[in-house]
């Protein structure tokens, strides 16, 4: 049987499974786990993994949709990041937890080409090394991440308790979080085009439910790509505008959240309802837009503006140890009000 003295996650197989364990493993563990395929391959060949409680040591066994298997966590080895001294804006900070309000243009985690300067450099600094050791050394304390050119929200985990209850909260998708964005255009039930685009309704108060897989992009692995039918995993978010700016509109304030977290999924999900990010690179929120139609300025303000218009406002969970219901909000940092005051103008 797994290690009952270690930490377990539980994993339920979904829909159309791939045809091999670790195929499957890979594809429905949560993200907040930070579990690669290597690693559960090693995993299951050390017994660490068990369905009913029976360990599976087969990479190759067959699973099927609704399985649920138990993973036993070792902790990690002892982290040998660098601890960097980098100012953090943080939120709440107890024996267990720390909410930071994470700046544009830091890395999350060291990863190729990110090595230092990182939220996790920072904050092995300001905890003199004591983070949770369960994503691995490279990622200590981290349950979700936010990417680096979005600014916002994060919680991490100081304990392993901790760190297993918030992924646990993640992976039961009970975790509130709200995003702010800068789209094109603006979503509106009205628009028989949205109503069209498949993964695409509307709900009750003009809100946008957009439901896909996500996955890698066939050719581009920088990127992600909606599928449907099986391929990658079950992406929904939902949107609403809260002001519009020109007549007819070309560019949106919304809110957005997600019943699901997946990498790039807001930056994915709007792009594939035709309304990309503003200054999103990578999914095509660059259009050029009308002098004509917005004025001189608004177009400066959108065209210069470096990166995608993402903040992750709001940020709700019950603490991991004792309960309790935190709630935390961030007000839209500088270059995104900047934005919206000069779209403002807009005629």
């Amino acid at each position: 049987m797994t290690d009952t003295s270690l930490p377990v996650l539980c994993v339920t197989i979904g829909e159309a499974p791939p045809d091999r364990l670790d195929k499957a493993l890979a594809r429905d563990v949560p993200e907040e786990a930070s579990l690669s395929r290597s690693r559960l391959m090693k995993m299951i060949a050390e017994g660490l993994v068990s369905f009913k409680g029976v360990p599976v040591t087969d990479p190759k066994a067959r699973v099927a949709e609704g399985q649920v298997y138990t993973l036993g966590i070792e902790p990690s080895a002892e982290v040998d990041t660098l601890a960097e001294d980098i100012a953090l804006d943080i939120l709440w900070e107890d024996a267990d937890l720390i909410v930071v309000n994470k700046p544009v243009g830091m890395v999350v985690h060291p990863a190729p080409g990110s090595w230092t300067g990182t939220l996790v450099n920072a904050l092995l600094h300001h905890f003199g090394g004591n983070l949770s050791g369960v994503g691995g050394e490279k990622r200590p304390g981290i349950v979700h991440r936010i990417d680096k050119e979005t600014s916002g929200l994060l919680v991490v985990a100081k304990s392993d308790r901790a760190h297993h209850g918030l992924a646990a909260q993640f992976e039961a998708h009970t975790v509130h979080r709200r995003y702010l964005a800068v789209v094109n255009g603006a979503p509106d039930a009205a628009d028989p085009r949205l109503r069209g685009i498949n993964g695409c309704t509307f709900e009750a108060a003009n809100i946008l439910r957009i439901a896909t897989n996500l996955a890698r992009h066939k050719t581009d692995r920088q990127r992600q790509a909606v599928f449907f039918e099986g391929v990658g995993r079950h992406a929904v978010t939902r949107a609403r505008t809260l002001e519009t700016y020109g007549t007819p509109p070309v560019a949106a304030l919304i809110e957005c959240w997600l019943e699901t977290g997946r990498t790039h999924q807001i930056r994915v999900h709007m792009a594939h309802a035709g309304h990309g990010l503003i200054g999103d690179p990578t999914y095509g929120g660059r259009r050029k837009l009308s002098e004509k139609a917005i004025g001189a300025a608004a177009v400066a303000a959108v065209a210069s503006f470096p990166r995608q218009a993402l903040h992750a406002a709001t940020l709700g969970f019950a603490h991991p140890v004792t309960g309790e219901m935190l709630e935390f909000s961030s007000p839209l940092p500088q270059d995104m009000a900047d934005l919206l005051t000069a779209l403002g103008h807009v005629g």
